[in-house]
């Protein structure tokens, strides 16, 4: 697991960083008030495509920022502008995750980077599981509650002494998945693109990862009340919260969760154990063929903000 640094260290790396980032967006004066942070999950960097105007920079030159290590994350920050109203923004090719080895101090640090950019909105992308059973490889799900089940455990980001320059003590949460950014995506989708994919409401359930779920986990989430699962989005959003930024999140069904108990060895022709199995090959082809509906919904999206 990742180390963690106090809190005096880590408010000085976000200098250093901040530092850097502002030095480098001196150079790119229209990219230097970004609005709009956007976190691309596995196989959505192509999100990055629809940003005019880039201006870019590797994590590795930034302060307190670490590696990426997962294939579909390229690793780097894209600044520029969306729409026709061109909104400043500011996009991570390729989150950091707590399976990588990483503490969430560590995989959390772009999010108060981006406060400190005077970033006001965040929209988290992800590919995630299908637990509730109507939902299909390809559909969408706009994230209006969620399941911190390794928070639950006291593996939560805000554990430790508090950051008060950032928000409180005790963050509510009834309020982390904005209605108005909720209602804005649905309505573009709808009525300005007539997207016709499938667009879902529902809970998203944080594991740690980085196994896919073993069937009777799948049925353990539904019972709880989780309609997708995933390794990401909530320690970020969590995070955004606490520091006043309002959230937007979109799950993108990669997978449908096997939750049936496994072909008995008393059964004389039973199904085959890896029917229905998940891949990361699966998750980055289904987010791939689907990219294209999320970029036109995102583009339109953040242009009205």
């Amino acid at each position: 697991m990742g180390e963690t640094i106090s809190n005096s260290e880590y408010l000085n790396l976000l200098d250093r960083a901040n530092f850097t980032i502002s030095t480098f967006l001196s150079h790119h004066s229209q990219l230097s008030k970004p609005r709009v942070l956007i976190i691309c999950g596995s196989g959505l960097g192509g999100i990055a495509n629809i940003l005019n105007n880039q201006a870019e920079i590797s994590y590795e030159k930034i302060p307190g920022f670490k590696l990426s290590t997962v294939p579909g994350h390229a690793g780097k920050l894209i600044f520029g502008h969306i729409g026709t109203n061109q909104v400043p923004v500011m996009c991570m090719v390729g989150r950091l995750h707590f399976y990588e080895g990483y503490s969430f101090q560590e995989t959390t640090f772009p999010i108060r980077l981006a406060k400190k950019l005077n970033v006001s909105t965040v929209i988290v992308t992800n590919a995630a599981g299908g637990i509730d059973p109507t939902f299909k490889p390809g559909d969408l799900m706009l994230i209006s509650d969620h399941i911190n089940f390794p928070g639950l455990a006291g593996y939560h980001p805000l554990r430790g002494p508090n950051l008060e320059e950032f928000g409180p003590r005790f963050q509510p949460l009834s309020d982390a998945y904005d209605f108005e950014l909720r209602k804005l995506f649905l309505t573009t989708a709808r009525n300005k693109l007539g997207i016709t994919r499938n667009i879902h409401e529902g809970t998203y359930f944080f594991a740690a990862g980085p196994t896919f779920e073993s069937r009777a986990e799948v049925r353990m989430i539904r019972n709880l009340g989780g309609d997708a699962v995933g390794m990401s989005t909530v320690p970020e959003v969590i995070v955004a919260r606490h520091s006043g930024l309002k959230v937007l999140a979109i799950s993108l069904i990669t997978n449908a969760g096997v939750g049936d108990k496994p072909p008995s060895a008393f059964a004389e022709n039973p199904k085959p154990l890896d029917e229905g199995m998940a891949s990361h090959d699966e998750v980055l082809q289904a987010a791939d063929e689907a990219s294209k509906d999320v970029q036109k919904i995102i583009q339109a999206t953040v242009n009205e903000l």
